[in-house]
C-alpha cells in the first residue's frame, strides 16, 4: 500500500540537527578545541649560521642557521608559539659510524637550545634524539658486523646503540631542552635515558617523550631531504614498526610507559588514527603527542593546489581527528598556519 503523505516522520530520538545547525552549537559538540598551546613545531637547525634555506619538498620551511634563527622565531612567539622540537642537520661537521656530531658541544641541536632558552625563555624546547643525521651510515643507531648475510654487511647493535641514545639525551638535558624525543626506536631507549635523567639530576628538569609506536612509514621522504637523513644502504624496517602491525604498537606503548616515559608519541597521525586511540585507551594518564609528518604536510598541500579542498579546511580536520582520536599535542609543520588561524 502506497505512503499516504509526501513526507516522513522522524522519531525524536532520531533528530540530531537541532544540536548543529548553527556554528557556535557545531564548535560545542566537540570534546577538545585545538589552541595554541597543543602546537609544537619542528625545525631544522643547520651548522650553516647564516642559514636560511627552503626545502622544496616542505612547502613553506627552511633550514635555519643559529644567526637567523631568533629573527625566524619572534614573530611565531608573539603570535602565541608555545613549544618547539629541534632537528639537527649538520652539513660541516665530520660524521662517523657512532653519530660523533650529536652530542658535540659545537652541534646546531645544543646552540640552538641555548639560545632559545636565553632569548625565548617561555617557550619549551624539544631536542629530537636520534643519530640518522650524524652517522656516517645514515641509520639510526650504531652498527655492527652481520657474516651470515655476506662479507661487509652490517646490522643496528641495539645495546651500542641504547649507550649512544643515552648519551646524547643526557647532552640535550644539561644543555637546557626542557623535553628529550628518542625517534630512534631502539628497544631499551626509554628506560636508559630516565635512569641517565634521575642519575645526573634532572628527572624534575627534564620531561622524557617516547615515540613509541612510530611506524616504518612511506611519508617520511620530506624529513629525510630536510636532515639530510638517508641510510645509504638497507631501511629502517628491521627498527621501526610495521604499517600494519598493531599488536606491536599495543606492546612498545604498554612498555614505554613501563619504562617512565613522561609522554607518548605516535608517528605518523593520519594513517594512524586507531593506534593513538589505543594508546590512549592503554596509557589514559600519560599525555599523548602525535607527529604530523612531513609527507602528510606536503601531500595536503598539494591537494590544495590542485583544487581537492582548502588547505586551511584539511588543516583543521586533520587535526581535530587527531584530537578526537585522544592526542593533547599535535607536531606539526603546520604550526606557523595554526598561529594565524587561531587568531582570526
Amino acid at each position: 500500500m502506497a505512503a499516504s503523505s509526501s513526507s516522513i516522520d522522524v522519531p525524536i530520538s532520531s533528530t540530531l540537527q537541532g544540536g548543529y545547525f548553527n556554528p557556535l552549537l557545531r564548535t560545542l559538540q566537540a570534546e577538545r578545541h585545538l589552541t595554541k598551546e597543543m602546537l609544537m613545531y619542528p625545525i631544522f637547525i643547520t651548522d650553516e649560521p647564516d642559514a636560511e634555506v627552503e626545502i622544496v619538498s616542505l612547502p613553506g620551511q627552511k633550514r635555519w642557521g643559529l644567526n637567523k634563527l631568533s629573527g625566524f622565531l619572534a614573530p611565531l612567539v608573539a603570535k602565541g608559539l608555545k613549544s618547539v622540537i629541534l632537528f639537527g642537520v649538520p652539513l660541516h661537521m665530520t660524521k662517523d659510524s657512532r653519530g660523533s656530531p650529536a652530542d658535540d658541544p659545537s652541534t646546531p641541536v645544543i646552540l640552538a637550545t641555548k639560545l632559545i632558552r636565553r632569548e625565548f625563555p617561555d617557550v619549551v624546547v624539544a631536542c629530537d634524539v636520534c643519530l640518522c643525521e650524524y652517522t656516517d651510515h645514515g641509520h639510526c643507531g650504531e652498527l655492527r658486523p652481520y657474516s651470515e648475510v655476506g662479507e661487509g654487511n652490517k646490522v643496528i647493535d641495539n645495546g651500542k646503540s641504547v649507550k649512544r641514545m643515552q648519551e646524547v639525551a643526557l647532552a640535550y638535558a644539561k644543555a637546557g631542552a626542557h623535553i628529550v624525543a628518542p625517534s630512534d626506536m631502539m628497544d631499551g631507549r626509554i628506560r636508559a635515558i630516565k635512569q641517565a635523567l634521575i642519575d645526573e639530576g634532572f628527572s624534575n628538569r627534564c620531561s622524557l617523550m617516547a615515540y613509541s609506536a612510530k611506524f616504518a612509514s612511506a611519508m617520511y621522504g620530506p624529513f629525510r631531504e630536510a636532515a639530510g637523513s638517508v641510510p645509504n644502504f638497507g631501511d629502517r624496517k628491521c627498527y621501526q614498526l610495521p604499517p600494519a602491525a598493531r599488536g606491536l604498537a599495543r606492546r612498545a606503548i604498554i612498555r614505554d610507559v613501563e619504562e617512565g616515559a613522561d609522554f607518548l608519541m605516535v608517528k605518523p597521525a593520519l594513517p594512524y588514527l586507531d593506534i593513538m586511540r589505543e594508546a590512549k585507551d592503554l596509557a589514559p594518564n600519560h599525555p599523548l603527542a602525535c607527529y604530523q609528518v612531513s609527507g602528510e604536510f606536503s601531500m595536503i598541500h598539494a591537494g590544495a593546489k590542485a583544487g581537492v579542498y582548502p588547505l586551511k579546511d584539511m588543516a583543521f580536520e586533520t587535526a581535530e581527528g587527531f584530537l578526537r582520536a585522544g592526542c593533547t599535542l599535535i607536531l606539526t609543520y603546520f604550526t606557523p598556519d595554526f598561529l594565524d588561524w587561531l587568531s582570526e
